[in-house]
């Protein structure tokens, strides 16, 4: 099995699906920005062959580059597990004839109102949703759908971009923000009802449109929130109560039936829901690997492998690990008090001192260094990340550690 990688080495998780095909018997070559030096020892040994091009979402030059791989030897897979990858592979493997996520689908799984669209006919429950170019047709939509709304990009990843309006003097100011002239545009953007309730995410790994490896993750508070808000030390956390506790039967027959209805086959996936008022709803989909290395939160959770997992489900063969479901796993962000340097850190040694056996790693960056703004995400500047066999006890910890470990900022 000879497989092509967009980008091994960013972000720095990359290498380890590099790392899992190799074990798995699988001959690598990457396509990548940096030059061949840039590369570390365990790639230079991992790889068979490494092409650089200057943009790797640059469809032409992929193309180039995977034909001038073709030339020299069969490819059984090419794969890209970056959201901003994966249209580019999907149209590289049209052109080229190799198997994987089709462009279709890749298109479903980036662009928001089509997403929802083919749900929706699929009996998805899904937020009304619709596209718009202009402040007339926002206002339209508001007027049938009433307010709050979120405006975003129509291809963003997560709440990147996403932009809660509570009024219609709000909507022209955000539609300016997100790069749109409320006059009108050529471009549009995605507008979606506002769904109440608590957020979380499903994860999975599918082999031949078949789920093979299904996680549920929560949110606390929902991701807006969490992006805009410093004052919170958000956390995400991974249950190990997927097969046992109430409701989650439903969370799993709503991901199996999206993964369907948009074709995806053999992929990682990461869909947002929410689940409130309304009951459960689906917020968007995504066939790539989660972020904020969320599979390293399931690896210590179930004493697995998951880029292995992976690797042997590209290459089509049968997975070999059963997760163990023997730890609830969860990370939280802690903020600077304000953005600047770090200049001290308060209560730190209670990690230490109370959670030692709990601990998987942490982050503090060395005093001295430049802080990230909140938007950033969950690991631009200090975080924690702990286990714990009670997702409640877990739930708990983390809870102590947001209240008492500060980053001060000047």
């Amino acid at each position: 099995m000879h497989v092509i990688l967009i980008e091994p080495r960013f972000p720095a998780n990359q290498k380890h699906f590099v790392r899992a095909l190799v074990e798995v018997g699988a001959t690598v070559t990457a396509i990548g920005e940096g030059s061949k030096h840039s590369l570390d020892d365990e790639l230079k040994r991992w790889l068979r062959h490494y092409e650089e091009v200057t943009n790797v979402t640059d469809h032409d030059q992929v193309l180039r580059a995977t034909r001038f791989i073709q030339s020299h030897a069969w490819v059984d897979r090419l794969e890209a597990t970056v959201e901003a990858h994966i249209m580019t592979a999907a149209r590289v493997r049209e052109a080229t004839g190799i198997p994987g996520t089709s462009v279709r689908t890749a298109f479903l799984c980036r662009d928001k109102p089509a997403m929802k669209e083919v749900l929706r006919e699929g009996g998805v429950p899904c937020a009304q949703s619709a596209s718009v170019s202009s402040l007339a047709e926002a206002l339209a939509f508001a007027e049938q759908v009433g307010f709050p709304l979120i405006l975003k990009p129509r291809d963003g990843a997560g709440a990147s971009g996403a932009t809660r309006v509570d009024s219609p003097a709000e909507i022209a100011p955000a539609m300016r923000a997100l790069g749109l002239d409320p006059a009108g545009s050529k471009h549009s953007l995605a507008i979606e009802e506002f769904l109440e309730g608590h957020e979380g995410f499903y994860d999975t790994l599918t082999q031949g449109g078949q789920v093979v490896h299904e996680f549920i993750s929560h949110y606390y508070p929902n991701v807006l929130e969490a992006m805009r808000t410093r004052w919170i030390s958000p956390q995400i956390c991974a249950t190990n109560r997927v097969d046992t506790a109430p409701g989650y039967d439903e969370v799993k027959a709503l991901g199996r039936k999206v993964i369907t209805l948009l074709g995806i086959e053999s992929s990682a996936t990461h869909m947002e829901w929410f689940f409130g008022p309304k009951g459960l709803k689906f917020s968007e989909i995504a066939c790539r690997p989660p972020g904020v290395r969320a599979w390293d939160l399931y690896n210590v959770g179930n004493d697995m492998d998951l880029y292995r997992e992976w690797a042997l489900a590209i290459c089509g063969a049968r997975t070999s690990t059963r997760p163990s479901r023997r730890f609830a796993t969860g990370m939280i962000a802690l903020r600077p008090s304000q953005d600047g340097r770090i200049v001290a850190y308060q209560g730190a040694e209670i990690l230490g001192r109370h959670f030692a056996a709990n601990l998987i790693d942490y982050h503090l960056p060395p005093e001295g260094s430049p802080t990230q703004g909140v938007e950033a995400g969950y690991m631009a500047n200090a975080w924690v990340r702990m286990k714990h066999e009670s997702y409640d006890e877990l739930r708990r910890m983390l809870d102590i550690v947001g209240q008492t470990v500060k980053v001060v900022a000047r």
